[in-house]
């Protein structure tokens, strides 16, 4: 029987760009397909809808997608969600930004890509509340749903017709679900 050698956080940010995405899960890297266009757009589009509510009213740092977060230590755990945000209490120092931070964001926003399975996405969500983000959103481009994911686990599905808010992650933050899709 091998032992696989568990790879540390450092050692991801130092791997050579090989054209595909790595989660780390528990020191094992987990490659990822890359993201195909819809996927790409609704990440951005999300993205700019929440950085035309976060920047005006200085709340904090919405995050482009991939973004590395570490989320545990020994064996080191990092996961980029499509999209995410910090509140600017917890934003860390300039000089701080250039590795994987061990900081879990406040937001975490996943769009499902046809290579996901349920159970992966699933498995995600859970691991990002288990290590301390209070909301995760997960965007289905096929079915045009967001589920809401609080750090209590209960869930919330919204249809286009509904409306996505921010809970207590981003008070006053309001969206039509049908926005989102909306090119």
């Amino acid at each position: 029987m091998t032992a696989t050698k568990l790879v540390t956080a450092e050692e991801l940010a130092e791997m050579p760009d090989d054209g595909y995405r790595y989660d780390l899960i528990a020191g094992e890297l987990i490659k990822q397909m890359p993201a195909n266009f819809e996927h790409g757009w609704l990440a951005a589009q999300i993205a700019w809808i929440l950085l035309n509510f976060v920047k005006p009213r200085r709340l904090g740092l919405v995050l482009g997608a991939e973004t590395g977060f570490k989320l545990a230590v020994n064996p080191d755990h990092v996961l980029g969600p499509d999209v995410a945000f910090v509140r600017a209490d917890r934003v860390p120092a300039q000089r701080e930004r250039r590795r994987f931070l061990q900081l879990a964001p406040d937001l975490a926003v996943e769009v499902i890509s046809p290579s996901d399975s349920a159970r992966l996405v699933t498995d995600k969500v859970m691991d990002y509340l288990d290590h301390g983000v209070p909301l995760v959103w997960v965007v289905d481009p096929v079915r045009r749903t967001i589920t809401i994911w609080n750090s209590d686990r209960t869930a919330r599905l919204l249809r286009e017709g509904e409306e996505l808010d921010g809970g207590e992650v981003l008070p006053d933050f309001r969206v039509a679900v049908a926005a989102i899709f909306e090119e």
